[in-house]
């Protein structure tokens, strides 16, 4: 009995249940609202999922759907628009129909903006006043759209917060939105609280190296006006400086500190000692083992002490430097000695020298200056074996533009040197030695780029001879010349080739990128080196290559025709560290 009276209430339940059926939506409104309609309407949402829906739960998605539909449509600034739905049972299933007719948009009728703070008052902050409202992004005339009005309202913050006024903020915002005009008033109230001025750094995580490295590091001093870009700049020289890992800087925003607000450094500090192995191929000096060892702490004051040996196949090379923490004024100051052989080409040297540096980096912009005293003992076959000696007074300016990407696509990296000997100072002759290189990149589509590089450099002497190599030029290789062999163009002599007192070199490159980490490379390079200005005579080197991003840097294989030799050689480089 109790079997047959639950099969007869089954029974009962399924023929008083509501039928379910599935649901499609149609949505009748210009096409630049009918996206946006179709992504976020409860109907649309619910006939994309599937479900099975009775009647009841169709008629409550439909009354929802009305409502956001006239929400949607106000947040693209129409206030009056005219939403129509029908609700159709085709065969088993159920259809909504909408027609939207959005009305006419709403513009911005005006624009108010209201200062408060010390952006207010303050004499010198007209420009700035001037300067936000001229960037306010809703202009008189334009649609007034939820998404502008509220991107405005954070765009209006972003040059207070960046210059010395870290506390702003909007205190009041309103937009009036007349139906019967289709027009937007919009008042906004900006505080920009007081102005802010560096007060002294507060240090934190300084354990193993000297406070001194981090204060020296700042560019800024106390009193200066905040701005968020020292900051950025006062980390980034920090974390470069080779004596942290991570850090991180930053002033608190609190009114009561802004006439000395302090700098609030954190860092996490390197190991005092590091041991360091490398390997790595190329085609211009061959295969490459590398071992380096560093102590960041000499005498307890910072001083780095850098010993570093490399073998390649065509030149071999040991250097030991010590290099101080940069200064208050930011200057960094090293002594280094190195003993070098190399055999290029037939060009056999072996040298000593002796180096002083300083150095300082503002922003884009190096500089060094430099006093060096080499030796070498040159042999080319049985045609050139010579000792040359020179004390050399250096300077090297550098500007960079192109941040810290494997592959830039916008910037230039333009590198200026002269430097010269005096014979009555330890020199075996007076020369004066100068050089430029520059490399443009350019934008070129939305993928590729473009690679303009040339370089120029002269050795004003009465002779070569008594020059050490290094302050001569050939020309040749993977950077210079491509598809001819490394430091191969200069002055060919019965054992091999001798460098030279002048260069000239040219280079047209195209890149194209297929995805983040792979591209291809199409390229023209000219140049030659010789004794004088008239025995000039380019080369051309045509070719084409792979570009690969790799995670320990740039892999760069080119493929190029010697048009002097009619030969192809292959160009290759690759370096991994760990």
């Amino acid at each position: 009995m109790p079997a047959r009276f639950l099969k007869v209430l089954l029974l009962l339940a399924a023929l008083c249940a509501t039928p379910a059926h599935a649901l499609t939506v149609e949505v009748n409104a210009p096409d630049a609202l009918k996206a946006l309609l179709m992504q976020h309407l409860e109907t649309a949402r619910a006939a994309r999922s599937g479900e099975k829906l009775d009647a009841d739960e169709v008629a409550r998605l439909r009354r929802q759907s009305d409502q956001t539909a006239r929400d949607l449509l106000a947040t693209e600034g129409y206030f009056s628009p005219q939403v129509e739905s029908a609700v159709e049972q085709v065969g088993d299933d159920w259809r909504v129909d909408y027609r939207i007719e959005p009305g006419a948009r709403t513009t911005v009728r005006n624009v108010t903006l209201v200062f408060d703070g010390a952006l207010k008052t303050r004499a010198d902050a007209a420009g700035l006043r001037g300067r936000i409202e001229r960037s306010f992004s809703l202009k008189q005339g334009m649609p007034f759209r939820q998404a502008d009005w509220d991107a405005a309202k954070l765009a209006v913050l972003r040059p207070l917060l960046a210059s010395r006024y870290p506390a702003a903020q909007l205190v009041a915002s309103e937009a009036r939105i007349d139906p019967a005009a289709q027009a937007a008033d919009l008042t906004l109230t900006i505080d920009s609280g007081p102005a802010f001025f560096y007060g002294e750094p507060v240090i934190s995580g300084a354990r193993r190296y000297p406070e001194s490295i981090i204060r020296n590091l700042s560019p800024v001093k106390p009193g200066k006006p905040f701005r968020q870009q020292d900051l950025l700049d006062y980390q980034m020289a920090l974390e470069t400086s080779g004596y942290y890992t991570h850090a991180t800087v930053r002033v608190e925003p609190d009114p009561a500190l802004a006439a000395a607000a302090p700098i609030r450094v954190e860092v996490v500090e390197r190991p005092e000692k590091r041991f360091s192995v490398g390997a790595g191929m190329s085609t211009d000096t061959g295969a490459r083992v590398q071992m380096g060892w560093l102590a960041r702490d000499v005498a307890d004051r910072g001083l780095r002490l850098k010993l570093d040996a490399r073998i390649e196949t065509t030149q071999q090379s040991g250097t030991v430097e010590l290099a101080w923490p940069r200064t208050s004024a930011g200057y960094e100051n090293s002594l280094g000695t190195q003993v070098k052989h190399e055999d290029i080409k037939g060009q056999k040297t072996r040298s000593a020298l002796a180096v002083a540096k300083r150095s300082r980096t503002r922003g884009q912009i190096e500089t060094t200056v430099s006093l060096q005293y080499q030796t070498e003992q040159q042999s080319i076959g049985d045609v050139v074996n010579e000792r040359n000696q020179a004390l050399t007074a250096n300077y090297a300016w550098t500007q960079r533009t192109v941040g810290r990407a494997f592959y830039p696509r916008q910037g230039h990296v333009l590198t200026l040197q002269g430097g010269g000997a005096a014979a009555a100072l330890l020199s075996d002759t007076n020369f004066i030695r100068l050089y430029g290189r520059h490399t443009q990149y350019f934008q070129a589509g939305a993928n590729g780029r473009l690679v303009l590089r040339g370089e120029l450099g002269s050795v004003l002497a009465d002779t070569r001879d008594g020059i050490p190599t290094d302050f001569l030029f050939r020309a040749g290789g993977d950077n210079s010349v491509r598809g001819y062999a490394y430091q191969s163009l200069g002055r060919t002599l019965a054992g091999g080739v001798a460098s030279v007192r002048y260069l000239a070199t040219g280079s047209v490159e195209y890149n194209y990128f297929f995805n983040r980490d792979w591209g291809m490379a199409l390229f023209v390079d000219a140049g030659d080196a010789a004794d004088t200005p008239r025995q000039l005579s380019p080369v051309f080197g045509y070719g084409f290559g792979a570009r690969y991003r790799s995670p320990v840097g740039p892999v760069n294989l080119d493929l190029a025709y010697g048009e002097a030799t009619r030969q192809f050689r292959l160009h290759f480089s690759l370096g991994v560290s760990f």
